[in-house]
């Protein structure tokens, strides 16, 4: 018999989190009347003596939250669940603290909302530790597998698209090459949706090669119609052409993804004369308050998790799938991404526009 579950936001933050856990509690306390535990910063909460932990009611929902970016638990991208650590004097292994914790609590399932690689962390947790558990995806860059939509996604391409509005007007007056440098790891779904959206002229992702002088060849043909700018849209992962990545160090030693754009600026006015402009996005598209589709989807997706433990399924995520919320084997998701195919329907809307999406037929 359920009475108490746990709920936690794991790696990066995005735009839905706090809808997505005002779901999970209403419908837990409401349809249930179970408990509902928050943990806070994702497995951290489990790792602190005392335990960080806050009782969810619905009084916290009064809102204005659901209105908000980010997540009111706190998530935690990095440090290692798995390492050794230093615990009253003894050196144990990380997992098993936030095991004990989660067993301390007396909870008898945990939802964890995470990307593809949060859920492969949580994975291996609740398998060693033999805890109940449901996934939600959530991540802007809407990579988790056989889910069509993640939480955070259509925000982050509704800011990526208001942004190239912006950069219109201005590139226009200035007669420029605009570049809009936006977020995307391995994945270049918020480039390609945004880039079409936005009437961007040239949309470069991971997933498609291109080459420096196909792009300058578009500018060339852009302004041979009589247009004197372009607008360009690249995912942050999209390498040089070298097939080297461009990253950034930052002074914590830690080695990000991050310049591309300033690299495509320098190489198109080398070839082209043509100003050029660059904008990084970044965290903006983290933070912003979310869509309504993305409330939607949070929504959906917080009282699907809790019915199907109140059905005794776990290992399982929750997904959206053929305009509705289905689930799926965990094993099939955790850790493996979705990345953008050639056959893509908007590869073809793209080039029917006329848009440079990389080399391809």
């Amino acid at each position: 018999m359920v009475k108490k579950i746990g709920i936690l936001t794991s790696g990066g933050d995005c735009a839905g989190l706090n809808a997505v856990i005002r779901a999970v509690t209403l419908r837990a306390i409401n349809e249930y009347g179970w408990q509902v535990f928050g943990l806070k910063d994702g497995t951290l909460g489990l790792m602190r003596d005392p335990i960080d932990v806050i009782e969810l009611r619905p009084s916290n929902f009064d809102g204005n939250l659901m209105r908000m970016g980010g997540t009111f638990l706190g998530s935690n991208n990095k440090g290692n669940p798995f390492g050794i650590i230093k615990k009253n004097g003894k050196k144990i292994e990380a997992s098993d603290v936030i095991i004990n914790s989660f067993k301390k609590l007396e909870l008898d399932a945990l939802i964890g909302i995470g990307g593809d690689g949060s859920l492969k962390i949580l994975q291996t947790l609740t398998k060693k530790g033999n805890i109940n558990f449901i996934g939600i995806p959530k991540t802007i860059d809407n990579d988790v597998k056989y889910n069509e939509l993640s939480i955070g996604y259509d925000t982050a391409v509704d800011v990526a698209t208001n942004a190239l509005d912006m950069l219109q007007p201005t590139a226009a007056s200035h007669r420029r090459a605009m570049i809009l440098e936006v977020m995307g790891r391995d994945a270049g779904h918020i480039a390609l949706n945004s880039g079409i959206a936005g009437g961007a002229d040239v949309i470069l992702i991971p997933e498609i090669p291109y080459t420096i002088k196909g792009i300058a060849n578009h500018i060339d043909k852009i302004r041979s119609e009589g247009r004197n700018h372009a607008l360009i849209v690249v995912a942050e992962a999209v390498k040089k052409e070298d097939g080297k990545k461009a990253t950034v160090k930052f002074v914590d030693g830690e080695v990000r993804l991050g310049g591309i754009g300033t690299y495509l600026g320098d190489e198109i006015y080398k070839i082209t004369d043509a100003e050029t402009r660059v904008t990084v996005l970044g965290h903006v598209q983290r933070g912003a308050q979310p869509t309504h589709r993305d409330r939607l989807i949070a929504s959906a997706f917080g009282v699907k998790a809790v019915d199907l433990i109140a059905d005794g399924k776990f290992n399982r995520v929750v997904v959206w799938q053929d305009r509705g919320v289905k689930d799926v084997s965990l094993d099939d998701i955790a850790g493996k991404s979705q990345t953008i195919s050639i056959s893509d329907p908007l590869i073809d809307v793209a080039k029917g526009l006329g848009i440079y999406i990389g080399d391809i037929n």
